[in-house]
């Protein structure tokens, strides 16, 4: 029966065939009947009058100059186009094509016949024309009357789309030719005055931005769609925040691409989420310098299963590094980057290795055997509350597993070392910011004595028997010609890392509540984890050591406005629907951080929106002598880790000493009457 279904097969007549045979008859009729009418009006319409001459030439011709006219439409691909979805461009094409056989009409029945009479040429070309228009837009006209009587006189909702452009008018036709949604475009929004008070296919242009609020009461709308992918981000977040008081669905278009691309439909809308609403471009930074940086080169991803680290090492593996090396102290997190990274980039060099940045040892062992050239350290512990609990233990992963990292690479060659820091280094109130800005002044350390040519006044610190001490085992020769760079870089925070505060947000509202909230004030910078990486890389590429890169973040957010906009986003009516709750403030948590520290200054960078900041001086010498002290505290775990710290960081103040000595003012205050 093979035999059966290939000619089956091959009699198959696919649908749009079959539609353009048929379109092509009724063109050939349109064409007969249009030149017919204008012989015929031109004789008072009494096919008597016509001369036997004008007949003979127009019936002998005319089949000709159809069938030449079908091949010329044939060509003008008049039928291959969609005609439920006909619009301007398919228009342009058919007037073109009926222009141009038109013409050739003239100048053929001419030559080889008689001169017809000039209004013959006039309405034989007009109406050719127009019944060559109506064959096709009538066949939209039908199935959008259809389309109406199948979905029913009711919709199930009303649309409101942002942007008059073409995207808007492109989704408007898109909702209309959609089987799946009963629902309809009632109004349109744009800032364009011009475009106030006009229709796009019987939809009107109600007004601007302003006029949102009140055309979603005064049209029932339920839905959103913001169409405009030109615009800029500030743009948006100020359109996104009005129509996130609404209530209504939002969605939006992920992209210009989609207008580009003729993809603007209802199916390509995304939701808005709550990165929309920061209101800040997307650092766009030229990473082609970067990747060349790391292409053939072997790199160390430190915490490499994290949300930033394993960010980190996506894009590195994207961009055909020697080899990858991620090193994590939690193997399920190893574990899952490294699936993927298999997954995705089966010819790449992967390792993956399980152990912790504070065993100097490990550390060593590692170098030492895969002579890593660039690292990312990325490894460390963020929680600020977590840490307020546990001092000595964001001193030991961070601080001096920062540094015995940073030991490991620079006696074994490393090119490049980039710190991972936080904005909460700068002018820090509690110990995890604390050991941050330590981790940077280590960097600035190692720095600065490369640079002077005393690396091998850099001590080696330990807790264990001394095997690999390259002072102690004579070994002096590596300190000979040290080059490696030591960069950090500072961010805020980054959205849908794991410290991030919308995960936790995202989880209280699908639990219903409450949103807790530490204060009503307080605000954070914010940027994505790509834009985090993308910096991070970068500064390894501009990196000439001891730089610390700032990136401008633009304003910052509060927390209870991001709190109830996701509620918002998720459906909900804040304090209604979902309550927020404001718990006070954690230890160590600051109302506002600062990216930079005043004293520090800043540099720019060929991107305008990455800076670098001057370091600021310390005693280094002094320094690197109290980091064995702090070592040595942390690993027994003194109560007084903090003021040790303290003495160490300059501009790090405890809150609680605040707190403290807050308290001692008001007292003093009340019992002198200072407070009246």
């Amino acid at each position: 029966m093979d035999w059966l279904r290939k000619v089956k097969s091959a009699l198959k007549v696919e649908h749009w065939k079959l539609l353009a045979v048929i379109l092509a008859c009724c063109d050939f009729i349109s064409i007969l009947v249009a030149y017919f009418l204008a012989l015929w009006l031109r004789h008072d319409c009494i096919y008597s009058k016509i001369p036997k001459d004008y007949l003979h030439a127009y019936l002998s011709f005319i089949p000709w100059y159809a069938l030449g006219s079908i091949v010329l439409f044939s060509a003008f691909r008049m039928y291959r186009g969609m005609w439920r979805y006909a619009s301007y461009g398919e228009l342009v094409r058919t007037v073109t094509g009926s222009l141009i056989a038109s013409i050739l009409h003239v100048i053929m029945i001419t030559a080889i016949f008689l001169r017809m009479p000039l209004s013959y040429y006039i309405w034989g070309s007009m109406v050719q024309m127009g019944l060559l228009i109506l064959s096709r837009f009538s066949f939209r006209l039908l199935m959008f009357f259809r389309e109406g009587l199948v979905r029913g006189d009711e919709p199930s909702g009303n649309i409101m789309i942002i942007g008059a452009g073409e995207a808007g008018q492109m989704l408007l036709r898109s909702v209309r030719a959609s089987k799946e949604l009963n629902d309809r475009v009632v109004c349109f929004i744009d800032d364009n005055p011009n475009k106030l008070g006009r229709y796009i296919s019987g939809v009107p242009i109600v007004g601007n931005r302003d006029e949102i609020l009140a055309s979603v009461k005064r049209y029932n709308v339920s839905k959103i769609y913001l169409a405009i992918p030109s615009a800029s981000a500030e743009d948006k977040r100020d359109i996104l925040a009005i129509c996130n008081e609404t209530g209504c669905e939002l969605k939006q278009l992920p992209g210009m691409y989609q207008l580009l691309l003729g993809q603007v439909t209802v199916s390509a809308m995304k939701d808005v989420s709550v990165e929309d609403l920061l209101g800040r471009d997307p650092i766009q930074a030229d990473m082609t310098e970067v990747f060349e940086f790391i292409h053939g080169k072997v790199v160390l991803v430190t915490g490499g299963g994290g949300s930033i680290g394993s960010e980190l090492c996506r894009q590195v593996a994207a961009h055909a590094p020697k080899q990858l090396i991620i090193f994590d102290v939690y193997e399920n997190n190893a574990y899952a980057i490294q699936l993927e990274l298999k997954k995705n980039y089966p010819d790449l060099d992967l390792v993956v290795l399980i152990g912790s940045v504070r065993d100097s040892r490990r550390m060593f062992e590692v170098f030492d055997e895969y002579r890593p050239q660039i690292v990312y350290h990325a490894a460390a512990h963020k929680h600020v509350p977590l840490m307020e609990d546990s001092p000595n233990e964001a001193i030991k992963n961070n601080a001096i597993g920062t540094y015995k990292t940073a030991y490991a690479a620079m006696v074994h060659g490393c090119e490049r070392f980039v710190l991972i820091s936080t904005d909460k280094a700068v002018n820090p109130t509690n110990i995890m910011g604390a050991s941050k800005r330590l981790c940077e002044m280590i960097i600035q350390s190692f720095d600065s004595k490369i640079k002077e040519g005393k690396a091998y006044e850099i001590p080696q610190l330990y807790t264990h028997i001394v095997s690999e001490d390259k002072n102690h085992n004579g070994l002096d020769d590596v300190f000979e010609d040290v080059k490696t760079e030591f960069v950090a870089v500072r961010f805020g925070n980054v959205l849908g890392s794991n410290g991030s505060v919308i995960p936790v947000f995202k989880r209280q509202i699908e639990e219903g509540g409450p949103v807790t909230v530490t204060h009503p004030d307080i605000i954070r910078y914010f940027m994505t984890i790509k834009e985090a990486v993308s910096l991070v890389m970068l500064a390894g590429t501009y990196a000439h050591g001891g730089e610390i890169f700032v990136l401008d973040m633009g304003s910052p957010v509060k927390i209870d406005t991001l709190a109830r906009n996701l509620i918002r986003l998720s459906g909900y009516k804040p304090d209604v629907d979902i309550k927020i709750v404001y718990t006070g403030l954690r230890p160590g948590e600051k109302l506002y951080e600062e990216k930079l520290m005043a004293e520090e200054g800043l540099r720019k960078t060929d991107n305008d929106l990455i800076h670098i900041g001057n370091p600021i001086p310390f005693d280094i010498d002094r320094f690197l002598e109290d980091l064995d002290g702090l070592m040595d505290a942390a690993y027994k775990n003194k109560k007084n880790i903090c003021d040790i710290v303290e003495s160490m960081v300059s501009t790090y103040h405890p809150e609680h000493k605040k707190s403290s000595v807050d308290m001692k003012r008001k007292v003093t205050a009340v019992f002198t009457g200072e407070d009246q």
